[in-house]
């Protein structure tokens, strides 16, 4: 079901219906791409096919974050190229965050590749497709930024009951480690009205559930004229759409404010979660990022965010083996965990990616130092995460039931407005409902719950 709408793209024309199989890597931004690439074409004829063999059309959505990542998009072309010379006519498409890099280069790399789109070019991909058809031409069509007139495009949602929203495109921040912005670019919000009017269309059809997106969602308004931030959209969201449940990721602690606590304490859809990476509990480490504060300044947010939300979830991004980090500063990352106590953490061992000052750094770390730092922090995280989990135990939790759970027949799953997955025996007719529990046991990653009739 399509949520925003836009204008059919002129070269579109009546074609007969074909399939279209998309496999997405990396985060919530290219889930969210994923969506309004399907939703763009079916506005020139292709129908979504879970099937990858019956696709007159396959798209790789790609994410460069990390090295393997992008090793393994090759790794799927390769396979995927071998399939399309079974099957005359197929098309394979290129885009996210490893196209917009890669550019020219990744049709000589993957010669099965006709089309390569950018992740600022989202908007242009039924031309482009209509292009390749009609011409036979391999593509390549990258946009180094936004254009100023961003249409709103249209979407094909994976989820009846939860909606990904993009509020903000790209990153200002240039840490020493990170390649977004450039392949996406410097930030650009989108209209709090734009953002509202979509939400009132998801929960006029049934939406419960929202995540404000972004690649540095907290930064969200400061474009806008006049200034807003999150907090103002999220009070607006609150008052005006009837949706049940706000979440908003991914934040930079820097961007945070009071006026956003106080926003989600206050608006009661707005769900006590927040995502917020430190990356390195070092401030040495943190400064050779360039992430802009130090660990005292990322305690202080906690605390703010503690005291006005004292059930909160915090979770958090860590990498481990930056260059140059000494086993002493790594050790401050593994303390810091244990003191703020996260809910949960995505880590990573530093991985070097092109177009980034660290990459060219002396003092890279060994891998395999690298990897053994990782399973000692991750080992430290999931005790800290099962401490958190276990002051559930006993309590009424409510729930947004999101399906079945995949190890029982019986066994439904949902989470709660921190973000808890929950494990319980129910029925199928309760997907999408909001249903009280009683948590029963927990582990690390989950907690075991019974339904409260």
């Amino acid at each position: 079901m399509a949520s925003v709408i836009s204008t059919t793209p002129k070269n579109s024309q009546p074609v007969q219906i074909k399939s279209v199989y998309i496999e997405t890597f990396g985060c919530q931004m290219n889930k969210s791409d994923s969506e309004h690439m399907l939703g763009l074409l079916d506005e020139i004829g292709f129908q979504q096919t879970a099937e990858m063999k019956e696709a007159d059309l396959m798209i790789l959505n790609t994410c460069a974050i990390r090295e393997g990542a992008e090793d393994k998009v090759y790794s799927y072309l390769g396979a995927w190229n071998k399939h399309k010379k079974t099957r005359p006519g197929t098309l394979i498409a290129v885009g996210g965050c490893v196209a917009q890099d890669a550019g020219k280069s990744m049709l000589e790399r993957a010669p099965g590749v006709d089309i390569v789109f950018g992740t600022h070019n989202l908007h242009r991909l039924p031309d482009l497709v209509l292009q390749a058809q009609k011409t036979g031409e391999r593509i390549v069509e990258l946009l180094q930024e936004l254009p100023e007139d961003l249409p709103e495009i249209p979407v094909i949602r994976q989820s009846e009951i939860s909606a990904w929203v993009s509020i903000i495109y790209g990153c200002d921040y240039n840490c020493t480690y990170c390649i977004v912005p450039y392949v996406r670019g410097r930030e650009k919000s989108r209209t709090m009205d734009i953002i509202v009017d979509e939400i009132k269309e998801l929960s006029a059809v049934g939406y419960r559930e929202v995540t404000l997106l972004g690649q540095n969602v907290t930064a969200y308004g400061h474009d806008l004229s006049p200034k807003v931030h999150l907090g103002h959209l999220i009070e607006r969201v609150g008052a005006e759409s009837g949706i049940k449940r706000i979440r908003f990721l991914t934040g930079h602690p820097r961007d945070i404010n009071t006026e956003i606590m106080d926003a989600v304490k206050n608006v009661e859809a707005a769900c006590e979660y927040f995502h917020l990476p430190i990356q390195a509990g070092d401030d040495r480490t943190l400064r050779r990022m360039a992430r802009g504060y130090n660990v005292d300044f990322y305690r202080r947010i906690v605390e703010q965010i503690r005291e006005r939300l004292p059930n909160a979830a915090v979770t958090t991004d860590l990498i481990v083996g930056f260059p140059g980090e000494t086993q002493e500063e790594f050790m401050n990352t593994v303390n810091l965990v244990e003191e703020i106590g996260f809910d949960a953490a995505n880590t990573a061992a530093y991985s070097p990616r092109p177009h980034t000052p660290a990459a060219n750094w002396e003092q890279q770390i060994p891998t395999e130092e690298k990897n053994e730092r990782l399973r000692f922090l991750n080992s430290v995280v999931t005790e800290t995460s099962h401490k958190c989990n276990k002051r559930y135990l006993g309590n009424t939790e409510q729930i947004l039931v999101e399906g079945r759970s995949q190890k029982g027949e019986n066994r439904m799953m949902g989470r709660t407005r921190t973000n808890k997955i929950v494990n319980f025996e129910g029925a199928d007719s309760l997907v999408g409902e909001l249903v009280d529990v009683r948590i029963t046991a927990t582990n690390p990653w989950a907690l075991r719950a019974d339904l409260i009739n």
